[in-house]
């Protein structure tokens, strides 16, 4: 065994520098601003559950993607790969007293263990929007609308992502019409979902090999080949996609969204409009996806509740961040970064600091005396806009020079 310990985190996992932070902060503060603006009550949880409540799942490949354990007690308990089964769990523990309609929200860490891809890590940062209780479309639409706005906070347009929106109800209705049963729909929606991550041909093995005949199999794809609303039936689930393509255009956002019933969704406890948002060029993976989920408190035990939630992960949009607003794009600078030339200086540096401070200016302290050329290299390399720096003339006579590090001007202050 070597005693050489390496320095590269866990496969999967990731490090935040300094550099990072300003990436993730950027995304986090979007998140946060968005959701307050459209009335969602923060939540959190512990991010250990029990391995049961995530195992119900049924129907999907989570089961075996979960990093799971046994503790000292013997209980067999889970790091959560989403948030959803906590916050049902939650719901459901005070159902009988919480004031429905509830709009929560919530930044969660999670974790899977699966094959990582461009996009996908096995640990990432989650931002959830679920409103329970509501069965209006309204619903959808406040979600999706919070979800769009956190984008333009981020610094992007409608021009830069295309929310994608269908529903399974609707496809379980054109699925039936064309003879597939119900009891196949589930393995229709599981293959379904594969598609564009693996060739035609494998999805029509996959549809066989859950019991869809020959013809079955052609009728599924030609229903994918529908564009447009126009060209469906009418019905209870086309109506409700009608009614959130009006309501979007009422709130702002309706350019934003576009019909595709190629969107599905894997996991099994979606049942009416589910969504998926990309970049607009398709370089990337999904940037967020949600849906309207019925079964799922029932699922755990709880009372029937109908819900809307999305789930909107900070890697893919970041990292679409980063291609479209460039590298430098994610924090403006801001502060003042103060200096010494001698020991002398050091305390009115820090009296000015504090002065700064108390007067609401982020300040960053230098903690070794400094030559002006290499004090201003370190303040122009670092995230404060303007700097300070205090020798002993400025000491002498009370006053120094404050520069703006981007234009070079200089305004004097009073020590």
């Amino acid at each position: 065994m070597s005693d050489q310990i390496s320095f590269e985190p866990p496969r999967g996992m990731r490090d935040f520098y300094p550099e990072d932070m300003t990436w993730r902060n950027k995304v986090f503060d979007a998140f946060r601003a968005a959701g307050a603006a459209a009335g969602f009550e923060p939540y959190d949880a512990c991010v250990v559950e029990s391995y049961d409540l995530l195992a119900r799942k049924a129907g999907e490949e989570v089961g075996d993607q979960i990093y799971h354990f046994f503790d000292k007690s013997d209980r067999h308990i889970a790091l959560r790969a989403e948030m959803t089964p906590t916050l049902a769990r939650m719901v459901a523990q005070r159902q009988g007293s919480l004031p429905f309609p509830i709009k929560w929200t919530t930044i969660a860490q999670c974790f899977r263990y699966e094959r990582m891809t461009k996009g996908r890590k096995r640990e990432h940062y989650q931002w959830n929007l679920d409103i329970v209780g509501e069965e209006s479309v309204l619903a959808e639409v406040e979600v999706l609308g919070a979800a769009c706005d956190a984008l333009r906070r981020m610094g992007l347009s409608d021009a830069d992502f295309k929310v994608h929106v269908s529903n399974r109800a609707l496809l379980s209705e054109l699925l039936a019409a064309s003879g597939i049963p119900a009891e196949r729909h589930a393995q229709v929606f599981l293959a379904l979902d594969k598609r564009g991550k693996m060739p035609d041909a494998e999805i029509a093995a996959m549809l066989k090999d859950g019991g869809v005949d020959d013809a079955g199999v052609a009728k599924t794809f030609e229903i994918l080949n529908l564009k447009s609303l126009d060209e469906l039936p009418d019905g209870p689930a086309k109506a409700s996609l009608q009614e959130l393509f009006r309501l979007a255009d009422i709130a702002g956002f309706g350019k934003c969204l576009e019909f595709d019933i190629s969107v599905i969704r894997g996991l099994s406890y979606y049942t009416g409009i589910v969504f998926e948002c990309f970049d607009a060029k398709r370089e990337f993976r999904a940037i967020f996806g949600g849906g309207r989920y019925d079964n799922l408190l029932t699922t755990i035990g709880g009372s029937p509740a109908t819900a809307v939630g999305l789930g909107f992960g900070d890697v893919v949009v970041t990292e679409l961040l980063k291609a479209r607003l460039g590298a430098d794009a994610a924090a403006p600078k801001k502060g003042v970064y103060v200096g010494w030339m001698f020991p002398e200086q050091r305390d009115a540096a820090l009296a000015l600091a504090a002065k700064l401070r108390a007067a609401g200016e982020d300040v960053n302290l230098a903690l070794r005396k400094a030559k002006p050329k290499q004090f201003f290299a370190r303040a122009g390399a670092s995230s404060c806009a303007k700097a300070v720096f205090l020798g002993p003339d400025d000491v002498a006579a009370g006053t120094a020079k404050m520069k703006d590090l981007a234009t070079r001007e200089e305004v004097s202050i009073g020590l």
